[in-house]
């Protein structure tokens, strides 16, 4: 399972960077390279969208080390997003995060 969000939000230049640096971060703590890619954004009624994939070594790292303890959900899935969105959060980041299912 490779988990793709959906991230937007009404300030793009600005949480690009903050978003950046929450996955940079993440990726060292779990002592990984290429966790993640970030795609193009695209524009829709003020609201910019781009999407956030973790890659499976990553996720496997998160999943595996108790990181997700205490993130809420029923599903997996559900867990995952709400780390990641905490995450960002916790790192100064107002996007707002939606799983997409493929």
């Amino acid at each position: 399972m490779q988990p793709l969000f959906q991230l937007s939000t009404r300030n793009y230049e600005k949480e690009i960077i903050l978003v950046k640096k929450a996955m940079d971060s993440l990726e060292k703590t779990c002592k990984v390279s290429n966790g993640y890619e970030l795609f193009d954004p695209f524009e829709k009624a003020g609201w910019s969208f781009f999407n956030l994939q973790l890659s499976q070594e990553m996720f496997s790292i998160i999943e595996k080390s108790g990181m997700m303890e205490g993130a809420l959900g029923f599903r997996i899935g559900e867990q995952i997003k709400n780390f990641v969105g905490h995450y960002l959060e916790s790192h100064g980041s107002q996007v707002r995060i939606k799983n997409i299912e493929y």
